[in-house]
């Protein structure tokens, strides 16, 4: 049996490249030139690496070709070339597509006694558009818009200057599609209807114009005729290839509305110029990377119908499928898997993680019951339970100490005359009464611990620790509530309601988690690259709190009396021999509040800091409830606390070193937390629509709707690494946003640096506090559209030193400069990481 002719494949990797290999391969031996091994390779095809661009590794795949198979080839067919929508010139068009096939056609005369053929992949775009009625042919002139096209007219120039003797065949093909679509322009289309992306109904040109495609079936077809025929076709040949029909843009879009969502979809045709604007703004001031391009927004009128009377003739060739007949396949391929359609097609598959089609196939995987790994958790629970006793052992002992407590700090003693607590707003009652209900409320709580923890001990998944917990809180809080002349009492009492919460919650086997949600490990959501509960996003935050609580500790232990002074190393001589953060925490608005604000701040930093602390890498899913908890602690906390930095120089006429530290602080903690309650939130909504109840999940958790889990696990590597990992989990430091947080301390600092006096002044400081935290929130991905606030922000400050008193000329003008600074640089989006957000990336804008 005579050896099979040898076929050569040039990008024979890709998806066109296998296709062909695949149907070549029945009768012919098929070798590959590709830069990368393919995938999936086929059995029998042989894939040897080659780069166009170098004459060295050209010769040399040639050379090895000719080795091993001989040095005849019975056809070229030469796929490679570079692509990109970005529709700019790049020097890859001239060094891949053009020079590569001047470089190949070169090395294959010198280097075979004899090629049959030369098939080279040329583009239907190179043809100038037509009018609807009058198909184009192989004769209509020659028109490319943009890059792609204009390099493949060149390399057919190169084709024909450098052929030689070999036949060579100039393929024109149309967009080319199968079952799962592989179009790139007709994949956005659909994604964007299948998202409702408000874009879907937008169209830029006339909506009756069109082109025509090609189905991979038929391509394949027309190439192995070509190769089959190489020795009847004329020694320059060119085809152009493609369905007779056209739909239009219009048709497109109704059909793949109602294959879809069962609706026809409307087109929307917007004026060129509105357009293109909206795509400049897009990639140029938002910095985003759209699809849409502006040269794209330039052709949208060009039309297209194929005459292929020349390949019916010489190949005997005809389309049999239609793009129209194939959608209702290609629909029904994106419904019943849309993240490998989304995949196959280079579409973001994070963005359709939690489609139906998903969302109903994860519900069909959920373990019932009786299920095994589900009943191997109360085997693990029990033997957790068995093995933490002493954590309710523990908090019986504390307990105890809260009984004895109160005669070992003396709150039943008398105090004597007292000056009121320098906070206290309100006429309070004597020290000794006080402290005495103090000292009620600490036996009492004492007793309640004693009582539940006992009842921990025998129920592990009971109420029970929940209440322990609760009575932890209140003994956290007993001391503001009374007024506690003492300082010991305050000191024991944080500390024991900080411990009793630990043990009762905190310690394993944490209560009220289902079964079936502790039954799986997966801890990345859904479309998710990472798990936003992980150690390493927490810890940090948690070390970030304590800072902030022992700020606040040290406030409300003046606030209340216990110690003398406050340290201020910056502002000082506010009247009464007191500094600024003294003025600022005895000031009106601090009296204002029932109890020591600073003291409830610390109260605020141990729940946060608790609430950071506890659950494990899946807590978005098993706790949701105190993720939202942990949100709302740190999101109005960092809000209270800006604020009291606004009113302090606008109001009370004072500032506070410590105050703007600890605003500071819980800014800082907002970015950094803000995906795990995004993460959280997103899981409630899918929940709902698989059918569980909002609340049920909320408090013992839901469907486990997720396979992954985040290869960082735990803490247990260099602490320079949990560093990297917690800097960029979902938070990413764009110049243009640290630029803006600059912008807004400059603006804190205007009255020192420049002497601008009230009423400009403050709006300096409030536009600078709000900058600052508009900034830094945005530093989190998913908060980036935050970002956007600043631009009006930026604006007023840019006119508000021609509208209010206050200002010198040199401030006026740095605030002008400043104003638009900060609006300008809030526009760009930043460069996006790698991280992904499930269903949000659509929104990170």
């Amino acid at each position: 049996m005579p050896p099979r002719p040898v076929v050569l494949i040039t990008g024979s990797s890709g998806f066109l490249g296998q296709a062909m290999a695949a149907r070549l391969m029945r009768h012919y031996r098929v070798v590959g030139l590709d830069t990368v091994q393919p995938r999936k390779p086929l059995e029998g095809v042989e894939t040897i690496l080659v780069d166009l661009t170098s004459d060295d590794n050209v010769r040399g795949a040639l050379g090895e070709i000719r080795r091993r198979f001989g040095t005849r080839l019975a056809s070229v067919i030469h796929l490679a070339a570079y692509y990109d929508l970005s529709g700019e010139p790049d020097p890859k068009y001239q060094s891949v597509t053009v020079e590569g096939t001047r470089r190949l056609l070169r090395a294959l005369q010198r280097g075979f006694d004899r090629v049959e053929q030369f098939a080279f992949a040329s583009t239907m775009l190179v043809h100038a558009p037509t009018q609807p009625g009058r198909p184009i042919n192989e004769d209509w002139p020659l028109e490319p818009k943009w890059a792609y096209p204009q390099s493949k007219v060149e390399a057919e120039q190169v084709v024909r200057a450098e052929h030689g003797s070999i036949p060579v065949v100039i393929l024109r093909p149309a967009g080319v599609y199968d079952e799962r679509c592989r179009s790139a322009f007709l994949a956005q289309q659909i994604a964007r209807i299948f998202e409702r992306q408000p874009t879907s109904y937008l169209f830029a040109g006339d909506p009756s114009r069109g082109q025509p495609s090609l189905h991979l079936d038929d391509l394949v077809d027309a190439v192995e005729r070509v190769v089959n025929q190489r020795g009847n076709l004329p020694a320059e040949a060119v085809f152009l290839l493609g369905e007779t029909e056209t739909p239009s843009y219009k048709t497109l879009q109704r059909r793949i509305g109602e294959l879809v969502h069962g609706e026809s979809w409307p087109v929307v045709a917007l004026p060129k110029p509105l357009v293109e604007a909206g795509a400049w703004v897009q990639e140029e001031v938002l910095a985003h990377d759209p699809f849409i391009r502006p040269w794209m927004v330039e052709i949208a009128d060009d039309h297209y119908e194929l005459d292929i009377s020349r390949a019916r003739t010489l190949l005997g060739w005809s389309p049999r499928r239609s793009l129209l007949a194939t959608l209702p396949a290609m629909i029904a391929a994106l419904k019943a898997d849309p993240t490998d359609w989304y995949e196959d097609n280079k579409l973001n598959p994070s963005v359709v993680a939690a489609a139906e089609p998903e969302l109903q196939e994860v519900v069909e995987r959920q373990p019932p019951s009786d299920h095994p790994s589900v009943q191997a958790v109360d085997t693990v629970l029990a033997q957790e339970h068995g093995a933490t006793l002493w954590a309710h052992l523990a908090n019986i002992a504390l307990g105890s100490w809260l009984l004895v407590g109160p005669f070992a700090y003396g709150l039943f003693d008398p105090v004597g005359p007292l000056p009121p607590p320098p906070a206290a707003g309100h006429e309070l009652p004597p020290p000794e009464l006080r402290n005495a209900w103090l000292a009620w409320s600490e036996m009492a709580s004492g007793l309640a611990v004693i009582g539940l923890s006992c009842l921990a001990l025998a129920r592990a998944r009971s109420w029970a620790p929940w209440a322990v917990a609760l009575v932890g809180v209140w003994v956290l809080f007993a001391p503001l509530v009374f007024w506690t002349t003492s300082a010991a009492a305050y000191a024991v009492d944080t500390l024991i309601g900080t411990l009793v919460i630990v043990f009762a919650v905190m310690v394993p086997p944490q209560p009220g988690i289902s079964r079936e949600a502790l039954a799986s490990p997966a801890d990345v959501p859904l479309g998710w690259s990472y798990s936003p509960s992980s150690y390493v996003q927490r810890v940090p935050i948690v070390a970030l709190a304590f800072v902030g609580l022992f700020i606040s500790r040290y406030l409300g232990a003046f606030q209340l009396g216990h110690i003398d002074g406050l340290w201020d190393p910056f502002f000082s001589g506010h009247g009464g021999g007191r500094n600024g953060t003294e003025a600022v925490v005895t000031s009106s608005v601090s009296k204002s509040f029932p109890i020591a604000d600073a003291g409830l701040g610390a109260v605020t930093y141990i729940l946060d800091i608790l609430t950071g602390i506890v659950g494990d890498q899946r807590r978005w899913r098993t706790m949701p409830w105190l993720v939202l908890l942990f949100g709302l602690l740190i999101v109005p906390l960092g809000a209270v606390s800006v604020g009291f930095i606004i009113i302090q120089p606008t109001i009370i006429g004072a500032l506070c070193t410590l105050c703007l530290v600890q605003a500071a602080i819980t800014v800082l903690l907002i970015p950094y937390s803000v995906d795990e309650v995004f993460a959280t939130a997103q899981y409630l909504w899918q929940s709902r629509r698989v059918g569980s109840p909002v609340w049920l999940t909320l408090i013992v958790s839901g469907p486990v709707l997720s396979e992954q889990r985040d290869p960082v696990q735990g803490l247990n590597m260099p602490i320079g690494r949990i560093a990297w990992e917690f800097l960029r989990g979902g938070v990413t430091y764009p110049w243009t946003l640290v630029g803006c947080t600059l912008i807004g301390v400059y603006l804190l600092c205007t009255r020192l640096l420049h002497g601008v006096e009230p009423s400009l002044y403050f709006s300096d400081h409030v536009a600078g506090c709000v900058a600052i935290v508009v900034a830094v929130t945005a530093w989190a991905e998913v908060a980036r559209s935050v970002r956007l606030l600043n631009v009006p922000l930026g604006l007023w400050v840019a006119v508000s030193p021609f509208l209010l008193d206050g200002g010198t000329a040199i401030a006026s003008v740095a605030d002008l400069v400043a104003g638009l600074a900060l609006a300008v640089l809030s526009l760009p989006r930043g460069t996006r990481s790698r991280e992904h957000y499930g269903g949000w990336d659509q929104y990170i804008l």
